[in-house]
């Protein structure tokens, strides 16, 4: 059963202001219907505006004239509606298409959230690169060790990868320790400064990103911070830049002094098909109450397996 999901990102820009395919044909039809009038229809329309009786009122044959053009435009009118009504939009189509999701829970960590698994043009083919693992022998993504990756799955047909992180925050960009007054750019630049594989400064390793859009929200009481940004360079000094970046779209809660963080990603080609997906995926991100299971982060530091 597929579960509803309210998105806090705003929606695609490639949502509005293009039509597709067979709507675009559509629509010019339908264009050139109605302002794309023939030849002698502007003829015979600059004969009625410029006649001789253009003060006074049009002659009957002119009346005539007019009225034929009125007729034909409410007949084309009705031949519009109903082609409207029997090919809608594709975009409305999307909308109303079920998307299947699967519930993702780990219980060491005590996250969960919401995996695409297939939609009208996509059947994903998820690997378990990374089995959900604890804080203290998972991989790290820095130097430093201080923000790790606990679990990852990736779809290599579609290029995709869900992977959440956890790591405390970087005290450089969050300085207080009430998290109701951090703001969701702070948030971002904190988990973005200690995502790096180079041994370069934090400033250096957000440079590496640039963020698109930042904000948060309450759920259930907590602030959740969302933020959508793009890596510009591979984390390789010998890697040439390319015109191929990678889109990203991630949330973040806060716990027990730790950052949780949900990172889904696409190439930026690819982001207005999958992009409102990886929304929805970074939407249901929920940190749950720990069972007899969840290990946190603070617990054990020097155990490694």
């Amino acid at each position: 059963m597929a579960k509803s999901i309210i998105s806090p990102f705003p929606p695609p820009l490639a949502a509005s202001g293009r039509l597709p395919g067979r709507d675009a044909v559509l629509f010019r039809l339908i264009w050139l219907e109605f302002f794309g009038c023939r030849s002698q229809d502007r003829v015979a329309m600059k004969r009625i505006k410029t006649g001789d009786n253009a003060v006074c009122g049009c002659t009957a044959s002119n009346r005539a004239e007019l009225n034929e053009f009125c007729r034909r435009d409410l007949f084309l009118f009705g031949v519009s509606s109903s082609l409207i009504m029997a090919f809608p939009p594709s975009g409305l189509c999307e909308e109303a298409d079920e998307v299947k999701m699967d519930s993702v829970v780990d219980e060491i960590n005590a996250y969960s959230y919401l995996c695409p698994m297939q939609s009208k043009q996509f059947k994903f083919k998820w690997v378990e690169s990374r089995k959900p693992e604890r804080y203290s022998s998972a991989a790290p993504l820095s130097p430093d060790a201080r923000l790790r990756i606990v679990s990852e799955r990736v779809d290599f047909i579609d290029n995709l990868i869900i992977s959440v992180t956890i790591g405390p925050p970087n005290s450089q960009f969050i300085k207080s320790k009430d998290k109701s007054t951090w703001g969701a750019k702070e948030v971002a630049d904190s988990v973005l400064s200690d995502k790096s594989a180079l041994r370069v400064t934090s400033s250096q390793r957000v440079a590496e990103s640039s963020i698109l859009d930042a904000h948060s929200s309450e759920v259930d009481g907590e602030p959740y911070w969302y933020y959508e940004y793009l890596v510009r360079k591979s984390p390789t000094k010998y890697a040439q830049e390319t015109n191929i970046y990678r889109h990203y779209v991630a949330s973040t809660a806060e716990r027990d002094g730790f950052l949780y963080t949900l990172n889904a990603s696409t190439l930026s080609k690819q982001w207005d098909k999958v992009g409102p997906l990886l929304q929805r995926t970074a939407s249901s991100f929920r940190l749950l109450p720990g069972t007899e299971n969840y290990v946190p982060p603070s617990k054990d530091p020097w155990r490694f397996w």
